[in-house]
């Protein structure tokens, strides 16, 4: 049928039309708030790139969890600062390393018990020179030492279940991880821990913030020989194919707003659950517009989320998470 008999515009005609015509729907469940854990007391100590984000101590954390848990936020994912740093970032793996105690104080609070814990499984925030596994030295020549590494993140992720996480999420991009990963859980019995692997992360420009917040910028070269070109889409649809034959339960893209297409290309492939990080440089991009006035936040905020969910994403990454929570509540 053709203009005057059928007229799109009727459907769009109220608020309460909209809204019950409305294809996708955001809700608080399905988002996720990131959270740097830093030592000390009482700290929360702002990140000049990222407005209203902190490096936080474990009590001050907690404060975070008791109000993403009130808002109806899914969960939480821990990033850890460590006192010190060494060349195998063994802050990583020790039993009582900044996350592992974060996670343990996060649940032994029973008031906390509806959200998820989610540890980051990597090595850059822990290591001296700041890459994401073992560097290999030749001469002047180095290298990430790609199987040296996977015995250090089996040990990390099974630290951070044995402390309690929900899930271990590894960012690191070596190949063969998610199976060494697997493999280690289930030989000391946390066979019913799952593995959310950033199975298509990107080496992003827009990570930039992030490395600030989390004290991780590589001392030397850069990450391009692990992370993903940005060019390639078949290569990140391989990329999760393997991840999910190695046992991989959930996927995550990363970054989530300049790859939706990787995002809609997994939706369409592959059925797991989905998720997506809308990225420190994501973030930072839209609060500079904001403080200018360039943008209207809440509508900008909820928009940019929802073309992200629209794309295929079940779940959502956000250092927006508990502002948006407040917006779909309201």
């Amino acid at each position: 049928m053709e203009f005057p008999i059928t007229r799109m515009r009727r459907l769009r005609r109220t608020a309460a039309m909209r809204s019950l015509v409305r294809e996708t729907h955001l809700r608080p469940g399905m988002l996720l708030y990131p959270l740097f854990i830093c030592p000390g007391e009482s700290v929360r100590k702002p990140i000049s790139s990222m407005p209203d984000v902190f490096n936080l101590s474990i009590d001050e954390a907690l404060k975070e969890a008791h109000e993403c848990a009130k808002l109806g936020i899914g969960g939480l994912l821990l990033f850890g600062l460590p006192e010190s740093k060494d060349e195998a970032g063994t802050g990583g793996y020790a039993d009582d390393g900044i996350v592992q105690r974060a996670i343990r104080a996060i649940k032994a609070d029973r008031a906390l018990d509806g959200l998820l814990v989610i540890s980051d499984v990597c090595m850059c925030e822990y290591t001296s020179h700041g890459h994401c596994g073992i560097i290999a030295r030749e001469g002047d020549h180095y290298h990430v030492d790609n199987d040296a590494t996977l015995e250090l993140l089996a040990k990390t992720a099974v630290s951070h279940a044995k402390a309690g996480a929900d899930i271990v999420a590894p960012s690191d991009m070596m190949d063969g991880r998610v199976e060494a990963i697997r493999e280690e859980l289930d030989i000391e019995g946390f066979t019913e821990v799952p593995i959310l692997s950033y199975a298509a992360k990107f080496a992003s420009a827009f990570y930039g913030p992030f490395r600030e917040a989390a004290d991780s910028a590589p001392q030397f070269g850069d990450r391009r020989t692990y992370q993903m070109d940005a060019a390639n889409p078949r290569e990140a649809m391989r990329e999760i194919e393997l991840d999910l034959m190695e046992g991989a339960d959930m996927i995550l893209m990363k970054p989530a707003g300049a790859y939706l297409d990787i995002i809609l290309a997994a939706r369409e492939r592959f059925e797991v659950p989905i998720g997506a990080y809308q990225v420190s440089g994501e973030y930072s991009m839209l609060c500079a517009a904001f403080e200018k006035g360039w943008l209207e936040r809440e509508r900008t905020i909820l928009e940019s989320l929802l073309a992200i969910h629209r794309s295929g994403a079940d779940f959502i990454f956000t250092y927006f998470a508990k502002e948006a929570a407040r917006l779909l509540r309201s």
